[in-house]
């Protein structure tokens, strides 16, 4: 093993790793590590900044020298035995940011990319890590390098991780450099180094087959077998309602149930569901209004659909087009389709898997006809046209190159990145191992000591997003995963020098990927304001503090509650249980940094929650409109405390 190593690592000439590369942003304020690779007993010399080390290539064919720390500025070169390396290199602030795909979403797939290129900010630059899963920590990876956000680049970078580093760069005024490596869909268990694994008793189950041996070749055509299942089960089976005349203005939906958009399929039907669906909405026009150029725009839809006017079908979007689930539809509806008196607009649904629907804007929703827009979000009536069945989706087999393969992109994405200067991290992953809750408490923050061990740079700054509200919203309290997985993101609090923003109140209960990315980084930006620069913002929400049970009543004490207030209304989201730990909803009024809560159906309370749910219904905040984090007095077994 040691050989193919330093054959793979061993250049003709020595290189640097490619963190330094034209454009690089260097930490300040710390001793700067330059390292890359070359024939063993090499002898490498290095310049930075005036400033010459020399180094010698050891038996595993890397190398590595340290500058002294340098302040924010430049721009400098970087040279290798006298051959320029790197030019238009910074000083600044670096961080990692990973995760899954909350993380990976790039600003060109958000509605904020007008914002972003408006405002580009050359300050801010990004390197992002090709995805690789290895069964072996890498010395290298893959990249385009590190690039300078611009009206013409930034659509490309990290959402979070571009609107993060655009507040600290301004509120700070020194360059800042992001290192982008995340992979959508994984697991912490992926980003975790196998020796940190094993210290993990709940892990031993998936860590098995990794310790194996197993027959890849049968794996593989189990699973290929089980995928093919999966994808036939949400095949569109044909368009039954059409052949029902569903489509044409004859047609008699008076039976079918009324209701507005958007809306998810999950609640308007009350439980999870795919297939087939049919909305149709009826509308009087003028001779005048239909003789103008016709725009029909029906939002985002998840996951297919195609559009009728008076039986004409005039748009439809499937799995060809780019981020279909979040693509806007505006379909051009032909000249003549639309009639003076009585129109109909039908529109087919197909949803195949998990949630769906119309996910809006609600003011998407229109009728263009010239420069008149026509609301269309009201009046619809709908009906099922198939109902179909998905199994779960097959998990590919712990492999080489399979993403969920525990240490796998540890070993390709983070490894290489070791002993890179740097500030701290920031982090958005979490809803892969919803389901496995109560194992991600000690997951999680073995995850951040594994990091910092393996970076050698002290407890650095760790900071990460508390899970978005998402999918349907319970009628009454009840357990969910998702709560579950935020309290232990809260839990890990306890180690030193972390910190947590939640995004619990601008998710999108129609898409596990809310538009909203730049409250997400400019909420993470605020607590190394505070942490590391000491500017005076408010890095929290008001946090679970201590409770106090008074009988029929009970006293919620919060940090970080000052000028507690709604943003309308009476305080909702409270629910209190009695030693029969039924929970019901709450009255709950604010006091100071208190809330005091109470329910006639509760004679001895015993224990409170807030925003507990996958989509809690919450509205409590401080006077910096940072709202409460979701919390729960009780320690009762939760749904995922025997899920390994």
């Amino acid at each position: 093993m040691m050989l193919w190593l330093v054959a793979m690592l061993a250049p003709d000439a020595p290189t640097v790793n490619p963190l330094f590369t034209n454009g690089a942003v260097l930490q300040r304020g710390k001793p700067i590590p330059v390292f890359g690779f070359g024939k063993p007993g090499e002898t490498v010399t290095v310049t930075l900044d005036r400033q010459t080390r020399q180094g010698q290539v050891n038996a595993e064919g890397r190398w590595q020298v340290v500058f002294p720390k340098l302040p924010a500025g430049g721009p400098h070169a970087l040279r290798l035995n006298d051959h320029e390396v790197a030019n238009n290199v910074m000083v600044g602030e670096v961080w990692i940011a990973s995760g899954q795909s909350n993380m990976e979403w790039n600003v060109g797939w958000t509605n904020q990319l007008g914002d972003a290129r408006q405002s580009a900010n050359p300050n801010v630059r990004m390197l992002t890590v090709a995805k690789t899963s290895v069964n072996q920590p890498a010395a290298s990876f893959n990249s385009t390098g590190w690039i300078t956000a611009s009206e013409n680049t930034v659509s490309g970078f990290s959402a979070v991780g571009y609107w993060f580093a655009d507040r600290l760069q301004r509120e700070t005024g020194v360059p800042v450099g992001v290192i982008h490596t995340s992979w959508g869909g994984t697991p912490a268990e992926s980003w975790t180094s196998l020796p940190m694994l094993r210290t993990i008793p709940s892990m031993e189950e998936r860590l098995r087959p990794l310790s194996q041996t197993v027959d890849v070749a049968a794996a593989q055509r189990e699973y290929e077998q089980k995928q093919a299942e999966f994808l036939e089960a949400q095949r569109d089976k044909g368009n039954d309602g059409l052949a029902k005349g569903w489509a044409e203005t004859s047609f008699n939906d008076v039976d079918w149930k009324a209701t507005r958009l958007p809306g998810s399929l999950e609640t308007l039907f009350g439980r999870d569901i795919d297939g087939a669906f049919w909305f149709r909405r009826r509308l009087t026009l003028s001779a005048a209004q239909v003789a103008k150029p016709a725009t029909l725009s029906l939002g985002a839809i998840d996951d297919f659909d195609i559009a009728y006017v008076n039986g004409k079908p005039v748009g439809s979007t499937d799995s060809k087009t780019a981020n279909w689930y979040t693509a806007p539809r505006n379909y051009t509806v032909p000249s003549g389709t639309l009639v003076a008196g009585e129109n109909v607009i039908a529109v087919r649904v197909y949803d195949n898997y998990l949630g769906g629907g119309f996910t809006g804007p609600a003011e998407a929703l229109r009728l263009t006809l010239g420069d008149e827009n026509i609301p269309l979000n009201d009046n619809w009536r709908y009906a099922i046209e198939r109902e179909i069945t998905v199994p779960p989706a097959p998990v590919a087999p712990t492999a080489v190159g399979n993403p969920w393969t525990p240490a796998s992109l540890y070993n390709g994405m983070i490894a290489p990145l070791e002993p890179y200067g740097i500030r701290g991290a920031i982090w958005y992953q979490g809803e892969s191992n919803a389901g496995r809750a109560f194992q991600y408490r000690e997951l999680f923050a073995k995850m951040i000591r594994d990091w910092r061990q393996r970076f050698k740079q002290g407890d650095f700054p760790f900071y990460y997003v508390q899970l978005a509200n998402f999918m349907a919203r319970g009628p009454e309290p009840r357990d969910t995963a998702w709560a579950e997985l935020r309290e232990a993101q809260t839990l890990t609090l306890k180690l030193p020098n972390t910190g947590m923003a939640t995004a619990v109140d601008i998710g999108d209960p129609n898409d596990i990927h809310p538009q909203d990315k730049r409250s997400v980084g400019f909420r993470l930006a605020g607590i190394a304001l505070r942490r590391i620069h000491g500017k005076p913002v408010v890095e929290y929400g008001p946090l679970y503090r201590r409770a106090q049970f008074f009988g029929s009543t009970a006293s919620v004490e919060f940090n970080f509650a000052d000028g507690l207030r709604t943003r309308g209304g009476r305080p909702v989201g409270f629910a209190v249980a009695g030693p029969d730990r039924k929970f019901v909803w709450a009255e709950a009024t604010l006091d100071g940094n208190r809330v005091i809560v109470s329910s006639p159906k509760v004679p001895k309370i015993v224990a409170v929650r807030y925003g507990w749910d996958d989509n809690p219904a919450i509205n409590v905040e401080n006077a910096a409109g940072l709202p409460m984090f979701p919390f729960r007095t009780d320690r009762w077994p939760g749904i995922t405390d025997k899920a390994k």
